[in-house]
């Protein structure tokens, strides 16, 4: 069973920076693509960044060059997921979630998310 647990949310006035962490546990997890995700309220969930098991990264248009996702491999059952958000703007406040998904999402684990607020 794998848990993901997020860390690094808070209120940044526009410009600012924070740094989410995710901390993933269990199973084979180093196979396992990780991404960011957030919601806005009364929004859909949408994809943000993601480092695939081989390192592949990719980015959503509307943060590239302004955020930056890195991944620590500890061990087979242990990862960690950041996400460095640089030139925070208000539309980027919603709630954060990590998540790991392996076979074609056959394995699928969210975390329990983490609020990220740009206001002054």
């Amino acid at each position: 069973q794998v848990q993901l647990v997020e860390s690094g949310g808070g209120l940044v006035q526009p410009g600012g920076s924070l740094r989410l962490s995710c901390e993933g546990t269990g199973g084979a997890l180093v196979e396992y693509v990780m991404e960011w995700h957030r919601q806005t309220p009364g929004g859909s969930r949408e994809f943000v960044a993601k480092v695939t098991n081989r390192g592949i990264i990719t980015y959503a248009d509307s943060v590239k060059g302004r955020f930056t996702v890195s991944r620590d491999n500890v061990d087979l059952a242990k990862q960690y997921l950041h996400l460095q958000m640089d030139k925070l703007e208000p539309e980027d406040t919603a709630v954060y979630y990590c998540n790991a998904h392996y076979r074609g999402r056959l394995y699928n684990y969210w975390g329990q998310g983490t609020q990220v607020t740009v206001s002054s």
